[in-house]
């Protein structure tokens, strides 16, 4: 079997290592071929086009920037549709809008491809060492013939449902998260200017029920140090994901008050030019408006944890 992948960005290098690493046979290309070098090092095959890629493999891999660069990679000239074969598989791991993938899925099917959304969650990290989750929309059997496959990507491989359902399930994992963040600093920004000391409050919430999950270990290097250089995941990449739910909420006709509220913080933070940011800059905004700083040194949240 050979497996194409597209798109060695700093997700997708990650990702089509671990295919590597897992004896797959793995053809690969990008608009930058240095980015494919360590690939290659270790006995990936590059391929000079998008067209010779579609017509060489039997199931196709695609990490890319958003929509535009997915829909014109699957119908425009030399894509995918022209060059794959009936029978084969494309799983485009792109957080990406539902709308579109079921646009460019129906496309395939009538061609005899199937074509499944698999976004993932984890970061460049997570792409690196396996520990991704994948939420897969599409054809069940077909996800079940390619498990074995998707398992070499991910430790948390998750079948959603129907086409579009993957990039629903990201969708909503991003947006409680985005959302959840402006809670945060309102509530931090609270007790600090109540009086409390940033790293004694932090331990305090994150000791409760919400914090239980550790979701709220995550702040200690960013927003308790007021640190957002470099980013683990991109403000601007963080507000693609918030209009593709902004999207779909218009498109269910779902009101998202909170949402809304969030999304002018996460528009601020980028018409002030933080766009490569970590995405979690916006925080700062709230500690602005209330006029306090949060500035807790690496020793003192190294102390903390070590209570636990």
């Amino acid at each position: 079997m050979k497996i194409g992948f597209i798109g060695l960005g700093a997700m997708g290098s990650g990702m089509a290592m671990n295919l590597r690493k897992a004896g797959y046979e793995l053809l690969v290309y990008d608009l930058r071929k240095a980015s494919a070098q360590p690939l290659l090092d270790a006995g990936a095959i590059w391929v000079d086009s998008v067209a010779e890629l579609g017509r060489a493999v039997d199931v196709m891999f695609t990490s890319l920037p958003g929509p535009k660069e997915m829909e014109a990679i699957g119908l425009g000239a030399g894509g995918l549709l022209e060059t794959m074969r009936p029978g084969s598989v494309w799983f485009d791991l792109t957080t990406n809008s539902p709308t579109v993938v079921q646009k460019v899925s129906k496309c395939f099917q009538e061609k005899g491809i199937a074509m499944l959304d698999a976004p993932v969650s984890g970061g460049p990290s997570g792409a690196r060492t396996g520990k991704l989750a994948l939420y897969l929309g599409g054809d069940k059997q077909v996800f079940d013939a390619n498990k074995a496959i998707l398992d070499a990507i991910g430790d948390r491989v998750i079948y959603v449902g129907e086409v579009g359902a993957g990039n629903t399930a990201k969708i909503v994992h991003n947006l409680i998260s985005l959302v959840t963040r402006i809670g945060i600093a309102e509530g931090m920004s609270l007790g600090i200017k109540a009086g409390l000391d940033p790293v004694e409050l932090w331990n305090a919430v994150r000791q409760g029920a919400i914090g239980r999950s550790r979701t709220l270990d995550l702040l200690g290097n960013q927003y308790l140090q007021s640190a957002y250089d470099p980013p683990s995941f991109a403000l601007r990449l963080a507000y693609k994901d918030f209009n593709l739910a902004r999207d779909l909420a218009r498109e269910y006709d779902v009101p998202m008050k909170q949402a809304d509220a969030a999304y002018q913080d996460y528009t601020e933070a980028m018409e002030r030019g933080w766009s490569e940011r970590d995405s979690r800059s916006p925080m700062s905004l709230q500690n602005e408006r209330v006029g306090i700083t949060v500035q807790a040194s690496a020793e003192a949240v190294k102390e903390m944890m070590a209570r636990d």
